[in-house]
Order: structure tokens, then sequence, then C-alpha cells
């Protein structure tokens, strides 16, 4: 069984009729749990739980230092291609927009391998637009052995693959994959992904899994809060990373937490998380799934992610760009959203200092 038949199965489950008959005697009892079920993960997600977010939050902490330590591990991205094939309504990459269009040659990566290694960081996401014309395997796996060279853990947050795939990046150095589903709502998600291979919500879904079966040592996933009901995506996106750790027990298992940013076009969120929504879907998170990752990027503003630093994040991007070549070269390529935090590597290092934090750039060594 993939989570793809979770979802059907759950999918006659009143997830908002449940929220609206949680009480605060469910609420407390769930956050003084030990160990909770996926009911106790739906209680903290509702309208009621808004009330105990301190309380969530003092017990977040302690779950944090237990299983991570005080530590943030850094890392950037960096985008190779911006060319896609699909036409997805909230991404500046849409294929319909009329951008600037680029992928990277292998003496370019080369140089915005150097220049990020500079940084001292030895964490990199690669990321490409969704076209294998302009970003095929082979055109991965020589980026990949470039970047070897510079960097400890090498992640990739590409186009969905098979297993055979995965298994040849893995082989060449390649230890994380990145991937979210967008939104786990399968009606919303037809009508924000209006053409190309993304549209089949199934194959993207269970990419997770192909990686998993192949060997990945690192998956995380997540959904684009905006996109749906906030609590829907938050909720599935719990079911989906506890059904992976279950599965995957020897891989380490993340959630990042994205919110709509603005990006060539004009889409327009439907259901947008608040400051508050996003605290509380990392709070639950944490309570349900103690030893999960979560990760947040610099799509939220500088002060916001530094107050987020004791509340459960294990991960943060840094020095971040997501134009093509964006760290080595100036050129008008659009990126892919627009990013709020824009300190360097070196100013995010000395926040998480100033949190009492140790900020971390290598804990990998690929063998």
């Amino acid at each position: 069984m993939t989570f793809y038949e979770k979802i059907l199965e759950l999918e006659h489950f009143d997830l908002k009729k449940s929220w609206n008959s949680i009480t605060d005697k469910i609420v407390q009892k769930a956050i003084h749990k030990y160990t909770l079920n996926t009911l106790d993960f739906l209680a903290l997600l509702s309208p009621a739980a808004e009330k105990y977010i301190e309380e969530m939050a003092q017990i977040a902490h302690k779950l944090t230092l237990q299983n991570f330590g005080k530590v943030i591990f850094l890392y950037t991205p960096m985008y190779l291609s911006n060319y896609c094939v699909n036409s997805c309504a909230y991404c500046g990459f849409n294929a319909k927009n009329k951008i600037l269009r680029r992928t990277l040659t292998l003496e370019e990566v080369e140089v915005e391998s150097k220049i990020i290694a500079e940084t001292g960081l030895r964490h990199i996401l690669i990321l490409t637009g969704e076209s294998r014309a302009h970003a095929n395997l082979d055109y991965l796996l020589a980026c990949v052995n470039i970047l070897k060279k510079y960097f400890t853990s090498i992640s990739i947050e590409v186009y969905p693959m098979d297993k055979k795939e995965y298994q040849q990046l893995i082989k060449a150095g390649v230890d994380g994959i990145t991937i979210y589903q967008e939104t786990y709502n399968r009606s919303r998600y037809d009508q924000v992904h209006l053409a190309g291979p993304k549209k089949d919500y199934r194959y993207r879904l269970e990419a997770p899994e192909r990686a998993g079966e192949a060997g990945m040592r690192s998956i995380n996933i997540g959904a684009l809060l905006g996109l749906a009901d906030w609590r829907f995506d938050a909720y599935y996106t719990g079911l989906h990373a506890k059904y992976l750790q279950d599965k995957y027990p020897g891989a380490e298992i993340s959630i990042s937490l994205p919110r709509l940013r603005p990006h060539v076009g004009s889409f327009q969120p439907v259901n947008m998380a608040s400051d508050k929504d996003l605290v509380q879907t990392m709070l639950a998170l944490r309570l349900f799934l103690p030893r999960v990752g979560i990760t947040i990027s610099t799509r939220e503003r500088a002060e916001f992610r530094d107050n987020l630093v004791r509340l459960g994040v294990t991960k943060m991007s840094a020095g971040s760009c997501t134009e093509v070549g964006g760290h080595s070269q100036n050129h008008s390529s659009a990126g892919q959203f627009k990013i709020s935090d824009e300190r360097s590597v070196t100013q995010v290092k000395e926040a998480i200092l100033n949190k009492g934090y140790q900020p971390v750039l290598k804990d990998w060594q690929y063998i």
C-alpha cells in the first residue's frame, strides 16, 4: 500500500466537522500525551488549540532539544535551470510566463559552486524547473560530479523520477530529495496544475516512496501553504511524514513549511496561513513527530525566522537566491519567487548564535 491509497481511504473523513467538534479538554489531553496518535494531531491543528500555543511551544522546545540539541543546520539553494513544461498557476517558472529562460553550463556550475562554498556552507540543494529536455538525468549527474568537490551533502529538488533514476543519483553522490506535493487536496491540485506532467497527482505523491526504495538518506516533503485550506494540508503533510518514517526507518524524514510568495504571474492565495497559523502547524508537527526535521526557508522574513529558532526548527536556508546562477552572475532572469530574508550566510549564523544556538554548516560526509 502506498500513501496515495491511504489518502483514498481517508477522503470520506470530514475534517472540518472534526475540527469544529474539538473541545479544550481534548486539546489539553493531546498536548500532554507522551505519544500522540493521528486524532491527537488533528486536535492540535484545530481552532480550539489556538489558545494553547504557548503551552504547545514549551513542550515543542523541550522535544526539539531532546532529539536535535541546540543546533540549526544551514544550506543554500542553487538553481540550475528555470525551463519548465508545466503550467502551475502559482509558480514564476510557469511555462506560459514570458521570462528569460536559461540552464547553467557545467563551467557556470563550477563557478557558482566555488562562490557558495566560500561562505563555508557544505550542504547544497540543487533545483530545476520541470523540463527533462533542458536538465536531463545525464546533466544532473554531471552537475553532481562537480558539486562533490565543494559540498559534503547534495540534495535535489527537481521533477519526480523513477526508482532507477534515484539510484543513479544516489550512486553519483546525491543523499537527499526535496519534493513538495504543493497541496494534498486532489480537486484543488487539479485546479492549480493546468497542464504538464505535474498534473499527475499520484506520480508526484509517490516520488518520496520511490526515493526511499532507492535508498535515499534524506527525504523532505511539504505543502505550499496558501493553495488550499492550510489545516487540511498541514494534517496530510504530518500523516505523510509519519507514513514515511514508519516505512523507511533508516531515512531522515523532514518537513518544510513554505508559504506562497510573490512571483511572476497573478495567482492569489485562497487561504493564506498567517504567522500564527504557521506556528501552530510547526508546534503540532513537533508534538506529533518529535524526530521529524523541520525546515524554514528564506520565504519567511528575517525577524520571524529568528523567533522560530526555539520552537522546533532544525534547518534553515541562508544566502538564498531563486534565480538561475544567482550567486555568481548579474542578469535579468526572473526568480521562482521573491525571497523575504535576504541576509547573508554570515548574518544568519550570527542571528542563530544570538539565540543561543549553534549554526551547523556541515553534518554529513558522503563516502
